[in-house]
C-alpha cells in the first residue's frame, strides 16, 4: 500500500511539475512591467501541489525551479523559484491542519495574502542581493531600488500571488465537487 502512495504521489507532483514549466514557456497571457515580468497562472500548479501535501507542494517548487535552470533561465529567475519552496511548505503545512481555509471565502482570501507576502519577501530578498551585487539589468537601475524592487517584485509578487491562489482555488474547489478530489488524495498524505 505504501509504494502505491509513493506511485501517486510522484504521478500528482511529476503532471504538476510539467504544467509548471510548461506555462510559463507557452503562455500569452503575460504582463511586462519593465523590468519585471509576470506570467498569468504560472504559480497555478505550485499552489495546486500545496493544496494535496507538503511533499507534493516541494517536489513541485522544486521540479519547476529544475525547469527554469535547465530552460536557461537568469539565475536570478531561478533562485526567484526556489524560493517558492519556503511558500509552499507553510502553507501547504497550515492547510493540512486547517483544509477549510481554501474553502471560506474570508479565510482564503487571508491566506492568500499571507502566502503572498511570505512569498513577496523571499523573492525581494533573492533580487535585493543580485541588486546590490551589480547582477541586474540595466532597466532595475534605471528604475531605482524602491521601484524596481519594492513596488515590482514585491507588491507585484503579492498581487500575481494571489491571482495564481485564486485560479488555483477554482479549479481545485471544481474538482472536489465533481470528484471529491480531496477525499480520494487524503491516503497520501
Amino acid at each position: 500500500m505504501k509504494t502505491r502512495k509513493n506511485i501517486y504521489k510522484l504521478t500528482l507532483s511529476a503532471i504538476l511539475i510539467a504544467i509548471g514549466i510548461l506555462i510559463p514557456m507557452i503562455s500569452p497571457l503575460k504582463l511586462i512591467l519593465e523590468p519585471a515580468s509576470f506570467t498569468l497562472a504560472s504559480h497555478v500548479p505550485i499552489f495546486i501541489g500545496m493544496f494535496i501535501s507538503p511533499s507534493v507542494a516541494a517536489a513541485v517548487a522544486l521540479g519547476t525551479t529544475a525547469g527554469f535552470f535547465l530552460g536557461g533561465f537568469p539565475i536570478v529567475v531561478t533562485l526567484r523559484a526556489l524560493t517558492h519552496v519556503i511558500f509552499v511548505i507553510i502553507g501547504s503545512q497550515l492547510l493540512k491542519k486547517r483544509p477549510s481555509l481554501i474553502q471560506e471565502k474570508g479565510r482564503s482570501l487571508l491566506f492568500s495574502f499571507i502566502i503572498g507576502i511570505i512569498h513577496a519577501v523571499s523573492e525581494i530578498a533573492v533580487v535585493s542581493l543580485f541588486y546590490f551585487a551589480g547582477g541586474m539589468t540595466e532597466g532595475y537601475y534605471a528604475q531605482g531600488f524602491m521601484t524596481s524592487v519594492l513596488l515590482l517584485v514585491g507588491v507585484g509578487t503579492v498581487i500575481h500571488s494571489m491571482v495564481d491562489f485564486s485560479i488555483a482555488q477554482v479549479i481545485w474547489l471544481g474538482l472536489e465537487k465533481r470528484t471529491n478530489v480531496s477525499k480520494k488524495i487524503s491516503h497520501i498524505q
